[in-house]
């Protein structure tokens, strides 16, 4: 029976909690300093409807400074202007606003009735036994999380490779032998075929990918029963809400999966794919809170590109009343901005 544990990894304007499967990542859950609760996933609240779009059966919120849309039923369609209470059951993604569900009337001006779960209350929702580790072991765990939500190709158990790549329609899946062996060619392909749909299960969700999904199976002559129980079963954590096709003539299998979080690679990265300025700083900080608990005595100095220190200088000062007024950040101008560098001064 797989196990799953609990992490959570504390640090200056940034909270990282982990759900882990049999010690791989599963979840990764990221809060920081700035945030909107009124957009998080479960924050509950007074909205107005500011516009109605009939045809797209969609009405648009005003969240007082924030929106988000409300999908409707022919026979719940609201009225431009009213005030109603809903909850946040999908975050916002690039270039798509968070989506709402409606719980009822509401009354007066927009505004937070509840804030989302706290992290510890996430986790507690997909590990109910034993406790939600911290310390250095949960910050190995978070560090190891994130960089697995940002690799593209994945190696999978007892060979083989699962290249995961989002686009704006769905998210395209395949899967590879590599240097998979074996004398029966049919069940070497059936049980990479079975391996891919576990590991791609783990890795959408620690990803927080969802919607269409494509996966490009291996080989030809596919048990299609046997694949449809074992997506069944590995995709059935996330339901409510997972549907899944037969394996088609071409050799693939669709699924349609619930969004409900930010794809982290969204939370992590830019547009382009590089990691943002915040990201960046929040891994120097952590490099810096490390080494300051570790040599309590020490004056450090973090060295990054011009963008990141503009991003890490509050956070330092806030690490400062912490740990003490003993860190500084230098920004070099000809820095690469991955670049972070740690040094006693």
């Amino acid at each position: 029976m797989s196990e799953r544990r609990a992490f959570l990894d504390r640090s200056v304007g940034e909270t990282r909690g982990v759900v882990t499967i049999d010690d791989r990542p599963e979840r990764l859950l990221i809060r920081r300093d700035g945030d909107d609760p009124r957009t998080s996933l479960g924050a509950r609240l007074v909205a107005r409807v500011a516009s109605v779009e009939s045809a797209l059966a969609t009405a648009f919120l005003d969240l007082g400074g924030a929106e988000a849309i409300l999908p409707f039923r022919p026979d719940q369609r609201p009225i431009r202007g009213a005030s109603v209470e809903v909850e946040i059951r999908a975050e916002a993604r690039r270039g798509k606003l968070p989506i709402a569900r409606l719980v009822g009337p509401g009354e007066g001006e927009p505004r937070l009735l509840a804030p989302p779960p706290t992290l510890e209350e996430a986790l507690r929702s997909y590990v109910r036994d034993g406790d939600i580790e911290d310390g250095r072991l949960a910050r190995e765990v978070a560090d190891e999380a994130e960089a697995e939500v940002l690799e593209v190709l994945h190696p999978l158990p007892g060979g083989g490779v699962l290249a995961i790549e989002p686009t704006r329609a769905l998210t395209a899946i395949d899967v590879d032998l590599g240097e998979r062996k074996g004398a029966d060619a049919k069940r070497v392909a059936r049980q990479a075929n079975l391996a891919a749909l576990a590991t791609a299960a783990r890795l959408l969700r620690l990803k927080g990918l969802g919607g269409i999904v494509v996966l490009d199976l291996v080989g030809r002559g596919h048990d299609g029963n046997a694949l449809l129980a074992a997506a069944r079963t590995a995709f059935g954590p996330d339901n409510p809400g997972v549907a899944i096709g037969a394996v088609g003539r071409f050799g693939t299998m669709e699924l349609s999966l619930p969004r409900r979080v930010q794809p982290l690679a969204e939370r992590l990265c830019t547009e382009s794919g590089a990691l943002t300025p915040r990201t960046v700083a929040q891994r120097l900080v952590r490099l810096l809170e490390t080494e300051g608990a570790s040599n309590p005595g020490a004056r450090l100095e973090g060295r990054c590109a011009p963008e990141v220190a503009i991003e890490a200088s509050p956070l330092v000062r806030k690490l400062g009343e912490r740990l003490g007024a003993r860190f500084n950040i230098v920004s070099e101008p000809t820095a690469a901005r991955e670049f972070v560098e740690v040094r006693a001064i």
